[in-house]
């Protein structure tokens, strides 16, 4: 987790990232270039050989005609930094960024900066699927928006539903949206939460087609307004962690969108000590619910969060870490999707045969 603070200027503001990793196709709705916007694409190299990769833009007419983001080659062990609206003579408000590589493998992040709105890191969708989970809206979130794009060719009807405390309930005005074929649509929300824990979950209105999704979320008021993103993500199979919590100001967001589920929430001991703890929930189906997580008692420094899905429907979850900023209400969202810290071991046993062989 590297957690940024940043005091003034163009994205002033908490900005957060978890680790990834590498892959050969990233998709970020969400990002723009729109005026007083500056986003970069960061592409990170882990390997002793060039990479080579596309970038390829969408706005609300489809893909953005340009050159420029095509054969970027990324040198061994290194980070390139590309502002989109280099690639761009045209300022797109809602723009979908498809990393491509060609050869080798990247990491891919977008730093997102507002001049008026502060900023965080857009980390990429799930790969396209036609059911969607995008966990941990804020309770006091005054602005929401939904960013969605379909890469294939057939048009996307989907059925925008959010899971509160209570349950599944249709938000007025937003019951459906319509994402053309290869086309960005952006559909603003409003404070859709209305002071309640909330995930907006996406499923087929009709036929399946599969999409991307994220969401812009800003808090506050006037000139002290904040901005984090949510993009989709996969289900929490067994274990998610995220490494930099505080004292104060850690929400942990865990959705059931089908079936209720069991998790069991274990909070590590600080940076420079403290004890472990750890706490079980349960999650009821079709509900959001945030929860204070556990902190290690004589608690010293930062320390890490670790959420097990017991049992149960998939869960879905996100982090949010709140710091006061001089007025500015300073924080970033990061999403949980399994952190794929177990593996299969195959069984084996001993044969002295293959010695003779």
């Amino acid at each position: 987790q590297q957690t940024t603070e940043v005091a003034v200027g163009a994205g002033r503001g908490l900005l957060g990232i978890t680790c990834a990793a590498p892959d050969t196709q990233f998709w970020f709705p969400g990002a723009s270039t729109a005026s007083g916007r500056s986003d970069y694409v960061h592409l990170t190299n882990p390997d002793d050989s060039a990479a080579v990769v596309d970038i390829e833009l969408y706005g609300k007419d489809g893909p953005v005609a340009s050159d420029a983001g095509e054969g970027i080659t990324i040198p061994p062990y290194s980070s390139e930094p590309v502002l989109l609206s280099t690639l761009t003579d045209a300022p797109q408000e809602d723009l979908t960024v498809q990393v491509s590589v060609r050869s080798g493998r990247v990491g891919a992040a977008v730093q997102a900066l507002d001049d008026k709105l502060g900023g965080d890191w857009l980390t990429a969708s799930a790969d396209p699927a036609s059911d969607l989970v995008l966990p941990g809206i804020p309770k006091d979130a005054t602005s929401v928006r939904l960013v969605v794009f379909t890469p294939g060719d057939t048009d996307a009807d989907l059925k925008v539903q959010l899971a509160t405390p209570p349950g599944l309930i249709t938000p007025a005005g937003n019951a459906t949206v319509r994402v053309k074929a290869g086309m960005t649509t952006a559909v603003d929300l409003g404070a859709i939460t209305r002071g309640e824990a909330g995930s907006l979950v996406l499923t087929p209105a009709s036929r399946p087609v599969p999409v991307v999704a994220a969401l812009g979320v800003v808090r506050g008021e006037g000139d002290k307004q904040e901005t984090a993103f949510i993009p989709a993500t996969r289900p929490l199979e067994r274990r998610a962690t995220s490494a930099d919590n505080r004292a104060k100001g850690s929400t942990l967001s865990l959705t059931a969108p089908k079936a209720a589920a069991r998790v069991k929430v274990t909070a590590s001991a600080g940076s420079e000590g403290g004890t472990p703890a750890s706490k079980t929930y349960t999650i009821k189906a079709g509900s959001t619910q945030d929860i204070a997580p556990p902190v290690p008692s004589g608690l010293k420094g930062p320390y890490a969060l670790t959420v097990e899905r017991l049992s149960g429907g998939p869960v879905h979850g996100a982090r949010t870490l709140e710091v006061a900023a001089g007025g500015v209400p300073a924080f970033t969202i990061q999403t949980l999707p399994d952190d794929r810290g177990t593996v299969a071991v195959p069984r084996a046993e001993q044969d002295l045969s293959v010695l003779q062989k």
